[in-house]
């Protein structure tokens, strides 16, 4: 491997890593699906191939043989070849083919992990991966210097494919190992001739051919296996559920822990007139639904209900796939980090104003006050629009409907009382205020927000973003004021009840507002510190949505249980904040878990945003406008916790947030809030 002048690395892309990018579907921002045994036969096919290009093994159809064993310096390759190596009898290509398929995954994301450390992907919240336009594909071995890396690998399978270039082995090798995915026909648009010429392509070279025929005998070896090597799923009985002392005190996550932790973590609930409910729980669960939901689930199925509510079809939410990949990409500016701290002077604006009022001795309810001083910042910075004579009704009628159509604890028709139907006439009030503030003179000197953004992508493709999907967006944003809302008086409590934070925080807060308003840059983790980890573990031990909702559209098999199509699951993915095996003393608040060398949140139990496909978006703008707001609070005033005796419990219903018993009396005034 060599350097360039400018530091980025040049050498040939390996056959693994060749396979991965063509198998990059662009549209998706994931890749050809491939089932995964299929894909796992197929990745260790390619490390097996590049080893015998590399003249460390040679293969035929009847044995695979060692030529040398030194390694050749490649974390994907060498623990395959010392395998090998170590054999004490020779086998064939199939055999190490089916002995290493298991060890496909680590392959993969070594292999993902390189191209991004080359600049050639770009890995996206979520678990998307993109074409990076950095100018580093050029550095790359491509023969002529010219184009990205994807273009290159293509451009020649191209020519072998429909020009009839004589192809190099590695070339043959790449043609059959996709052959035998069957994704040719994905990438290219294939007829008799050239599907003839791919035949022949993959008879051209001893090793191609031999690992193909190894793959593909292969294939359906574990799908036909596969019913008789799961488990059943166990039941857990309801007075289990119903006796928990976590149930008692709202604490969700901590009861599905508790139930995982003695039934594991594939279980079911049978409650009384309901379909049984299967439910996954757990760090090895959540990895699965981060690396694997994609191929298997869908939201689509559990929100359409809900979006009709709203005359909508199609909101992010409920979208899969392509489609919901092409809206995410397409707002994660709107709700991107960068676009607040752009807005930053805006936001402590109206921090201020809302707390200008407050006078020492005022008792203020947690949920309520929490949620309007929030929304006093999202609905200018992402509207346009002020909102607080019309977010009551806007919030109260969403939870309603959530109650209602996603978690169905209520009948119906409690949505459609004369009291529901009075608020649901606020969505449109809202939009109403959007569209009338949003016309290209009124905001020719504004900074661009989300309306701005959904309101270009209505006008420029109407099909993708219709407007009867506005009503539904333009309200989501604002209810977005209700989690981050109820994560701020998690956070006050938390600050609060535990005076040592309170007074690390506090000397933060005075570093960074006494001589003056902060820039961006002052919120990096490594300058607030404290409140930094506080927040972390606050987003621990007090997730706001403590349950995903899933349908299964391909049966799959999770921790050796078989989950059949049409299943609906209920990923409890912050269940896992609360087992000790992941977060030692899990009841225990401890803000040096997220210090080196313990780092306890560097793994899939940590989960406050939710997992895969659908991860929050706004996640990096909810921790920054968290912050400013917890550091505001703590500059300008002390508060204590309401009533003194006050014994926390969770009101969990539709998500979680603190009883509506919490309150917060302020105490001291410790600084003037400038007029």
């Amino acid at each position: 491997m060599a350097l360039s002048t400018d530091g980025i690395a040049t050498r040939q892309l390996s056959l693994p890593e060749e396979l991965l990018l063509m198998l990059l579907n662009g549209e998706s921002g994931y890749f050809h699906q491939v089932p995964g045994w299929d894909l796992n036969c197929a990745v260790i096919g390619a490390v097996l191939a590049e080893l015998s290009l590399a003249s460390r093994i040679d293969t035929d159809r009847r044995s695979l043989i060692l030529l040398d064993r030194t390694a050749v310096g490649d974390p994907a390759l060498d623990p395959i070849l010392k395998e090998i190596a170590e054999e004490p009898v020779q086998q064939n290509a199939r055999y190490w083919i089916e002995r290493l398929a298991p060890r496909a995954d680590s392959i993969i994301d070594l292999t993902l992990d390189r191209l991004v450390g080359l600049k050639i992907l770009e890995h996206h919240d979520g678990d998307f991966w993109t074409l990076s336009h950095a100018a580093g594909h050029e550095h790359l071995n491509t023969g002529n210097g010219e184009g990205t890396a994807v273009e290159f690998v293509t451009s020649r399978i191209t020519k072998v494919i429909f020009y009839n270039e004589i192809p190099t082995p590695r070339d043959i090798i790449i043609v059959g190992l996709l052959n035998t995915c069957d994704v040719l026909r994905f990438i290219f648009e294939l007829d008799d001739e050239s599907e003839a010429r791919i035949k022949v392509v993959c008879q051209l070279e001893l090793i191609g051919r031999s690992i193909a025929e190894a793959v593909a005998h292969n294939l359906a070896g574990p799908l036909l296996r596969r019913s008789h090597l799961t488990k059943k799923i166990p039941t857990v009985p309801l007075r289990k559920l119903l006796f928990n002392s976590h149930l008692r005190n709202g604490n969700i996550p901590a009861l599905f822990a508790d139930i995982a932790q003695e039934y594991g973590p594939v279980f079911k609930l049978r409650p009384p007139f309901k379909k049984p409910m299967i439910f996954l729980a757990g760090p090895e669960t959540n990895h699965w639904t981060n690396k694997r939901g994609r191929m298997y689930l869908r939201a689509k199925d559990y929100f359409s209900d809900f979006e009709k509510i709203y005359g909508a079809n199609g909101v992010l939410p409920s979208l899969d796939g392509a489609d919901h990949f092409r809206l995410r990409k397409s707002l994660a500016p709107a709700y991107s980090r960068g676009r607040l701290e752009g807005q930053l002077d805006q936001l402590f604006d109206h921090v201020r104003k809302y707390m200008a009022n407050w006078t020492v001795g005022d008792t203020l309810p947690a949920t309520t006050m929490c949620r309007k001083m929030i929304n006093a910042q999202l609905s200018p910075v992402f509207l346009g629009v002020e909102s607080q004579d019309i977010f009551d009704d806007l919030s109260t009628y969403k939870e309603r409907a959530l109650t209602t159509h996603i978690m169905q604890a209520l009948p119906k028709f409690m949505l459609g009382t004369p009291g529901m139907r009075r608020r649901a006439k606020a969505v449109d009030t809202l939009l109403a205020r959007v569209q009338s503030l949003h016309t290209s003179a009124q905001r020719a000197e504004a900074a661009r927000d989300l309306a701005d953004d959904l309101l270009s992508l209505h006008a420029s493709d109407p099909q993708f973003v219709p407007e009867s999907n506005l009503r539904f967006a333009l309200s989501a944003a604002l209810i977005a004021s209700v989690y981050l809302g109820d994560a701020f008086s998690f956070t006050l409590y938390a600050m609060a009840s535990q005076p040592e934070i309170y007074a690390r925080i506090r000397s933060e807060a005075d570093a960074l507002f006494n001589d003056g308003d902060p820039d961006a840059e002052s919120f990096h983790p490594s300058a607030i510190d404290v409140t930094h980890r506080f927040l972390m573990e606050c987003l621990r031990v007090y997730p706001i949505v403590p349950v995903s909702i899933r349908n299964v559209m391909n049966t799959c098999v999770v921790e050796d249980y078989e989950l059949p199509v049409g299943s609906q699951l209920f990923i409890a993915q912050t269940a896992a904040h609360y087992m000790n095996d992941v977060f030692p003393e899990p009841f225990k608040f401890d803000i040096d878990r997220y210090l080196s060398p313990r780092n306890e949140h560097h793994n899939p139990g940590y989960a406050p945003f939710g997992l895969g496909t659908h991860t929050c978006l706004g996640s990096r703008w909810l921790e920054l406008q968290l912050a400013v707001n917890v550091l505001m609070l703590a500059h300008y005033f002390t508060i204590e916790v309401s009533p003194a005796d006050f014994r926390f419990r969770f009101n969990p219903l539709p998500s979680m947030k603190p009883s509506k018993k919490l309150h917060f009396r302020v105490s001291e005034r410790r600084h003037e809030i400038p007029a």
